[in-house]
């Protein structure tokens, strides 16, 4: 086996980032008439752009890969076919990478020199014929344009490899249905290796046993070296080597008969999508979640699960938030709604209709006695954070959340805690608050949405705007139904005393 490799070598010109295009490609350009003179076949060259220039060094102007253009100006006169001039030219063009040489046969010369012709094809130079009618800048633009399409080919290949990639890690057989799709699209063998260097899963045509051992030696090498990547060859086979980022042991390897342009970001998709899928594995989150919906779903109480979804140090007891946020633009969806879950540090996320609902583990407390880090604003977010809450009152903290997200809308804040003090209404035993909440109340509880809009017209101080804006209605729907309330109280809305009395029937739950 070679050498692995994580680079290219340093004395080695970095090639534009660009899709290189055959040469064929650019002697077929009907308006051009270029002809290939000598060298190898044109299908089995590449360039990755065309460069002019009249010097007789270009060597320093040159990256590699290039059609260098020349009109021979730089050809000392009285340059006779036994002169080394043109080995020398020739030579250091090869030195420099160049792909091809493009000779104008004008204006200075009629034909191409001979010596240039032996020249090229003793050091294995493709030599094309520029005519005289076309130009080194349509030349140029000829190549812009080829490498241009092969640029937008490679982007909707990646692109569909993505879609798809992403599509497979969505089943419910992840792993292997990520390594099956890379395989198929790389048309090779694609392996994930585990900390032992163990083979824990593959797909694709199955390779050679050279080509199997030289794989799994490349695994290793990237697990104790501190390049990410790692490449070689075995029986004429590219491989390639990944270390997952979800650290020691973990490695994608890609066995494919050829490389195409692209081929290694479609690799690198796959393995940030391995190391997702991997990392959740070993950190144990995903089968914790699981094993908490069962429960759930099989009669379990939720501070008996909520162990189970981390936050805390394993104490029912910990605290949670409930946050509910609306993006200031268009509707969340799910690639949004999973990012403002990393941000708030939760993965216990879910996106309904315009609302994303994130159950948010109290943060670590800063000093004894201290309150738990709270959720902040997000940018491009409005959100309503509910009081800190046990599991056993995650649906109480529901409400709350709904309510401060209401609130915040309304008044065009970035985020709106619910308040969670003692007041007055703590001094009255809860029975006697809740049998008057619903004697005080019953005529305006028997009609829909009445107790619902008197409750966020009075948390916004009567503002007709605020509160139609809350409640996503017109302000003469907001004006109706308070008119409805008031007639159904029998009772002036404009007093303050009333609405204290309301406002504190309405903080009571009536059954």
């Amino acid at each position: 086996m070679q050498e692995p490799s994580a680079g290219p070598e340093p004395s080695v010109p970095p090639a534009p980032p660009t899709p290189p295009v055959p040469l064929a490609a650019l002697l077929s350009w009907g308006d051009l008439g270029l002809r290939q003179v000598t060298g190898p076949p044109a299908a089995d060259v590449t360039i990755t752009w065309a460069h002019t220039s009249e010097m007789s060094d270009p060597y320093p102007y040159l990256l590699g890969g290039e059609l260098l253009l020349t009109a021979g100006v730089h050809i000392p006169r009285g340059t006779g076919p036994d002169t080394s001039y043109f080995d020398d030219y020739v030579a250091r063009i090869v030195a420099a990478g160049g792909a091809a040489l493009g000779f104008g046969v004008a204006p200075v010369h009629d034909t191409v020199p001979g010596a240039l012709v032996a020249a090229c094809e003793a050091y294995g130079l493709p030599l094309v014929e520029v005519p005289p009618r076309t130009t080194f800048s349509g030349v140029a633009r000829a190549v812009w344009q080829l490498m241009a399409r092969a640029r937008t080919a490679e982007l909707r290949r990646i692109t569909e490899a993505q879609q798809g990639l992403a599509a497979a890690a969505s089943r419910p057989d992840p792993v292997p249905s990520v390594l099956r799709r890379l395989a198929g699209r790389l048309d090779g063998r694609a392996v994930l290796y585990g900390p032992e260097g163990t083979e824990i899963a593959a797909a694709g045509r199955e390779p050679s046993g050279e080509v199997r051992r030289a794989l799994a030696e490349l695994a290793r090498f990237v697990t104790g070296h501190a390049s990410s990547t790692a490449t070689d060859t075995a029986a004429g086979t590219r491989l390639t080597a990944y270390a997952l980022g979800t650290g020691p042991g973990f490695v994608l390897g890609v066995a494919a008969p050829h490389r195409e342009s692209g081929d290694h970001t479609i690799a690198s998709v796959a393995a940030v999508l391995l190391t997702l899928l991997t990392g959740e594995h070993q950190s144990g989150t995903g089968a914790a979640r699981s094993s908490a919906l069962v429960r759930l779903l099989l009669g379990a109480r939720r501070e008996e699960v909520a162990p189970l979804l981390g936050g805390g140090d394993g104490d029912g007891a910990t605290r949670w938030y409930v946050v509910h946020a609306r993006p200031n633009t268009g509707t969340p969806d799910a690639v949004s709604a999973s990012a403002l879950g990393t941000a708030l540090g939760s993965a216990l996320v879910d996106s309904a209709q315009d609302v994303v609902r994130v159950l948010v583990p109290a943060g670590p407390r800063q000093g004894a006695g201290a309150a738990p880090a709270e959720p902040a604003a997000q940018p491009g977010w409005t959100i309503g954070v509910s009081a800190g809450a046990a599991p056993a009152e995650w649906p109480a903290a529901d409400v709350q959340a709904a309510r401060a997200l209401a609130r915040a809308a309304a008044t065009r804040s970035p985020l709106v805690r619910h308040a969670e003090r003692r007041g007055f209404a703590d001094l009255v035993p809860a029975g006697e608050a809740e049998a008057h909440a619903r004697a005080l109340l019953a005529p305006v509880e028997a009609v829909p949405a009445l107790p619902e809009t008197l409750r966020a017209w009075l948390s916004l101080h009567g503002s007709w705007d605020r509160t139609a804006v809350a409640l996503s209605v017109h302000r003469n729907t907001v004006r109706q139904r308070i008119a409805r309330c008031a007639a159904l109280l029998e009772a002036d809305l404009d007093d303050p005393d009333v609405r204290m009395e309301l406002w504190f029937a309405l903080r009571h739950p009536r059954a």
